[in-house]
């Protein structure tokens, strides 16, 4: 039971590592699966560079969007903005939210990178489009000293239909496949520095310890269980409160709920700070509030009972 307990631990400690790994996998699958069911270039010089942008492109794009969609911090950020934009701001901390909304857009674009570098190394895509090209630079570098008919035939070379020698086809196929490699790669490299960066410049900011952090992190969590937690069995308190009332034909029994000020406070962001003792948006309301005997918030009618 121990060694389960470890095992478990382990893999809960590093889920954030195993989720972008099952994301990589799914992405390479999907790069795989897209190649060989869908993707056929039509080797022409209309229309070879907008298919295959748009194959490179388009995936990474509705990546970016689901990421965006799914995430529920924008959602948290975003909801009723538009009536009160001062919820962008919370006490004039403009900054903590561009903060916050530059985290959630880096951490939307990790399955949009993880295509793209796949699409690029695996070479597909990028051949269809670039041979389709009839720009001067690129004609000029792909047919230096080949032959005549190179230009007019660079758009069939990813098909196999050209009139070009084997051996002129296979050398562009292996220029083209090269430049779409060092691309992939670049953005790997890029990224990976970029997320080193970020995270030392942060990490380096930092007005807490390491260990504090730790702790707020596993505090948020366990926070945000709880929460779901209760806000599931106090959804069928007040349920079946309601359905009694009804169906009984009689007065509902009080039950202490909290106001629209008190949901509007706690869905705010809060960025942890040195000078407040406090570890979360809902923490420092439960504790800096003064709450009337007669309206106090469920979750710490909850605290007082466990």
């Amino acid at each position: 039971m121990d060694n389960f307990q470890t095992v478990l631990r382990f893999f809960m400690n590093q889920k954030a590592t195993i989720g972008y790994s099952f994301m990589a996998l799914l992405t390479i699958g999907g790069e795989r699966l897209f190649t060989l069911v869908s993707f056929q270039c039509p080797c022409n010089h209309d229309q070879n560079f907008a298919y295959g942008m748009t194959f490179l492109l388009g995936p990474a794009a509705v990546l970016l969007v689901l990421g965006l969609f799914i995430n529920n911090r924008l959602w948290r950020l975003y909801t009723g903005c538009c009536l009160n934009p001062m919820k962008l701001c919370p006490r004039g901390n403009c900054l903590g939210c561009s903060r916050v909304l530059m985290s959630i857009i880096s951490g939307a674009c990790v399955a949009p990178v993880m295509w793209l570098s796949v699409a690029l190394l695996n070479g597909t895509f990028y051949e269809c489009a670039i041979s389709g090209l009839d720009d001067n630079l690129v004609v000029n570098l792909f047919c230096k000293n080949k032959t005549m008919n190179c230009p007019e035939e660079l758009a069939r070379v990813p098909c196999d239909r050209s009139k070009l020698s084997s051996d002129e086809r296979m050398e562009l196929l292996l220029m083209l496949r090269a430049q779409s490699q060092i691309l992939g790669w670049t953005i790997i490299i890029v990224s990976a520095v970029v997320g080193l960066v970020g995270t030392c410049f942060k990490n380096c900011r930092s007005r807490v310890s390491y260990l504090q952090l730790t702790f707020w992190k596993r505090y948020m969590e366990k926070e945000n269980e709880r929460f779901d937690a209760l806000s599931v069995e106090y959804a069928n308190k007040l349920a079946e409160r309601n359905l009694k009332s009804f169906f009984e034909n009689n007065k509902p029994a009080p039950m202490p709920f909290p106001n629209h000020k008190a949901w509007e406070e706690i869905s705010a962001y809060y960025t942890f700070s040195s000078r407040e003792q406090y570890y979360s948006i809902l923490q420092r309301y439960v504790e800096t509030s003064d709450f009337p005997p007669e309206r106090k918030p469920i979750l710490e009618c909850e605290t007082a009972t466990s």
